[in-house]
C-alpha cells in the first residue's frame, strides 16, 4: 500500500506493507486525514519506524477478531496512534466511531484531535454557565471547537487570536470579545485556556481572577515560559494552575468521538476546513500549517 513517511522534515509518498489488525483492532480504508501543527514538530525529529497520522476517516474493510467495534464495511472515524497518513491503518476499536449518512469523510477527519482537546477541556473547566473564560491562541482547531462549545454552555468567553480574519469566525461561533494583543485583555477572567507558552503564561495569569483557575495546555510559541510564583500575591490569589493533555481522560476515545460525531452531524459543533486537498499535497500543507498559513483544519483526501 501507499503512505507518507518522514523525511527529512516533512513527508514522502512510499509503498509499505499493509498493516495486520490485532485482536482488538478493525482495519480501515483511509478516505481522508486531517494534519495538526503538532505532527509538523514531530516529524522533525521522527522517531524510528514511526509514521504520522492520528485523525482518519473511511471504511471498515476488516473488523475486529475479537469482536468488538464497528463491522465490515460501516463507516467511521478514528484516533490511531499513529500511521494514519495512508490507503490502511488499524484503529483499536476503542478508538472508533460510526459516521451518519449526513456526515461525510472530509469533515469527519477534522474532528479527533482538536475535537476531542476542545471537549475535554470543556469538561475539565466544569460549569461555564455566566463565567468569565479567556483563550489564547485561539485561531486553530482546539480554539474553533472550544469556542462553539464554550458559548453553547453560557460562558462570557474573550479569545485572543492573531488576526481580524480569524478573529471574524470564533466571533460568529460564539466568542463575545476577539483580542489581537494578550496585553489588551481586561479582566479578571474565572477561567483562563492558555496554549502559547512564552511571555504569554505569565500575562495571561495576571488576568486570573483570585480563587479562578488557569490550564495550560501547550506550547505553541516554542518558546519556554518562566512564571513568577510571586506573581499569585498580586492578583489571583489562591489561584489554581493546571497542566492538561486530552489523553490524560478516563473516557475512551471512541465514546467521545461519537459525541463529537452526534453533536456535528446535528450542526452544533462546526468542523472549520481551512484546506481541502489531495495526499500528494500534503508536504506543502504541512509547510503552510507551520507557517499559521492556514486558518482551522487542513484534510487531506485519499484517492
Amino acid at each position: 500500500m501507499k503512505a507518507l513517511v518522514a523525511e527529512g522534515g516533512t513527508v514522502r509518498l512510499t509503498e509499505v506493507e499493509q498493516p495486520r489488525p490485532g485482536a482488538g483492532e478493525a482495519l480501515v480504508k483511509v478516505e481522508a486525514f486531517s494534519v495538526n501543527r503538532g505532527e509538523t514538530f514531530q516529524l522533525e525529529a521522527p522517531r524510528p519506524g514511526w509514521r504520522p497520522g492520528k485523525d482518519v476517516a473511511g471504511l471498515v474493510v476488516q473488523a475486529a477478531a475479537d469482536g468488538s467495534g464497528p463491522g465490515v464495511c460501516r463507516r467511521v472515524v478514528g484516533h490511531p496512534p499513529a500511521g494514519g497518513w495512508a490507503e490502511y491503518v488499524c484503529v483499536p476499536t476503542s478508538s472508533l466511531a460510526e459516521l451518519p449518512d449526513s456526515l461525510d469523510a472530509v469533515r469527519a477527519a477534522a474532528l479527533p484531535l482538536a475535537g476531542l482537546t476542545a471537549l475535554r477541556l470543556l469538561r475539565t473547566a466544569g460549569a461555564l454557565a455566566g463565567r468569565r473564560v479567556l483563550m489564547t491562541g485561539a485561531s486553530g482547531g482546539v480554539g474553533h471547537y472550544f469556542t462553539e462549545l464554550a458559548a453553547a454552555a453560557g460562558a462570557e468567553l474573550t479569545v485572543v487570536t492573531a488576526s481580524p480574519e480569524r478573529g471574524h469566525r470564533l466571533a460568529e461561533l460564539g466568542a463575545a470579545e476577539v483580542l489581537h494583543d494578550l496585553g489588551e485583555a481586561r479582566g479578571p477572567y474565572d477561567l483562563v485556556l492558555e496554549s502559547t507558552g512564552g511571555t504569554a503564561l505569565p500575562l495571561a495569569l495576571a488576568r486570573l481572577a483570585g480563587r479562578g483557575t488557569l490550564i495550560w495546555f501547550g506550547q505553541a510559541s516554542r518558546t519556554p515560559a518562566t512564571l513568577d510564583f510571586f506573581d499569585f500575591f498580586k492578583g489571583p490569589e489562591s489561584a489554581t494552575l493546571r497542566h492538561f493533555h486530552y489523553a490524560d481522560s478516563d473516557v475512551p476515545d471512541g465514546e467521545d468521538l461519537a459525541t463529537l460525531v452526534r453533536l456535528a452531524a446535528e450542526g452544533r459543533l462546526t468542523p472549520e476546513l481551512g484546506r481541502v486537498a489531495p495526499w500528494a499535497e500534503t508536504a506543502a500543507v504541512l509547510t503552510d500549517l507551520r507557517e499559521r498559513r492556514i486558518r482551522g483544519k487542513a484534510v487531506l483526501t485519499v484517492a
